[in-house]
């Protein structure tokens, strides 16, 4: 991630000085902050998910103008940090920034990237450090203290990636087909998969989502019950939930491999729906794989919003002391509580 390029505070018709703005924004939803440089919190607000991939790029850019214009309330913005989800490939940044430019908050001090950035930043303040999510799919990046990142391209199948809500529930369909018309084992996902979608059936499933009735993305709402049919002794949800904690340990392993940061003390944040649900055996195997490739990182389940990252991350390029740094995550993180 290059530095953003921060210009100096703005102010307003009545001389009040301009504020900062963090965004993150995923599959699900979208908070957005607006900060002071001393680190006092102006303005919270959360809306639908923002995720170019997901919903198009127009919407997304909606979604987040009506988030910064609410929480900004008419200030001046000093800075904009945009961490989303799906800003996977260069291009797909310089296209996001691209079409917010016009907006009068991203005049002045604009930066977008992945969200990764966020939930690392609010999981760690190390300079060396590694981040796996594992939500709705799965990602992860490593950063070195000279500046270099290790990411990857996570756009699925076509870039080499398993893993997440959405692989879990694609495979758990799988094998409750196959359980079901033969081909393979028997497994408790023939009769659960179908009830928690609320379908009679796995044929008539199969026969909802081809016909387009259901749209495949309702399947990433089955990761919980894999976990829970897994915790049960369901020897098919088993392998998928060890397949998956080998699959975030790779990434996370292979990141910090690129990095020459292995054989180091670093910190690994895991976060995610999935990785923070808190399945012990999930976690446990993780923990475990990735202490075999690199035995001195330390794996971190995240405990804090991404926002609050985004927030870090917004005040540091605002050249914040660490002490307003400090009470804006603090406020951010007290805000969120309140918000529960």
């Amino acid at each position: 991630m290059g530095p953003a390029h921060t210009a100096p505070p703005g102010s307003g018709p009545d001389g009040h000085p301009g504020v900062l703005v963090a965004v993150d924004g995923g599959g699900s939803k979208t908070d957005a902050v607006a900060l002071t440089r001393d680190g006092t919190l102006l303005g919270y607000a959360r809306g639908g998910r923002s995720s170019p991939q997901l919903i198009g790029l127009e919407p997304a850019v909606a979604v987040i103008d009506d988030l910064v214009t609410r929480v900004a309330a008419g200030a001046p913005v000093d800075a904009a940090h945009l961490y989303l989800s799906g800003l996977d490939l260069p291009v797909e940044i310089r296209t996001l920034e691209q079409a917010v430019a016009d907006r009068p908050w991203a005049r002045t001090a604009l930066h977008a990237d992945n969200d990764l950035f966020a939930l690392l930043r609010a999981g760690t303040g190390e300079p060396d450090a590694a981040a796996v999510v594992c939500g709705t799919g799965i990602n992860a990046l490593a950063v070195r203290a000279d500046g270099e990142v290790a990411r990857f391209a996570a756009l699925g199948a076509i870039s080499g990636d398993w893993g997440g809500g959405g692989s879990l529930g694609q495979c758990a369909l799988w094998y409750a087909a196959r359980a079901v018309d033969g081909r393979g084992a028997p497994t408790a996902l023939a009769e659960a998969v179908p009830h928690a979608l609320g379908v009679a059936s796995v044929p008539q499933l199969i026969e909802d989502l081809h016909l387009g009735f259901l749209e495949e993305h309702v399947l990433a709402s089955l990761a919980p019950l894999v976990l829970r049919l897994a915790r049960e002794g369901d020897d098919v949800a088993v392998s998928l939930v060890d397949r998956l904690a080998r699959e975030v340990a790779t990434m996370a392993v292979a990141a910090l491999r690129r990095l020459g940061l292995d054989d180091r003390e670093v910190p690994v944040v895991l976060g995610g729906g999935v990785l923070t649900s808190g399945d012990r055996r999930l976690l446990d195997q993780t923990r475990e794989l990735i202490g075999v490739e690199a035995p001195r990182a330390v794996p971190v389940v995240i405990d804090a919003a991404p926002i609050v990252g985004a927030s870090r991350l917004v005040l540091e390029a605002a050249g914040a002391t660490p002490e307003a740094v400090r009470a804006g995550t603090q406020a951010v993180t007290a805000a969120l509580v309140a918000r529960r």
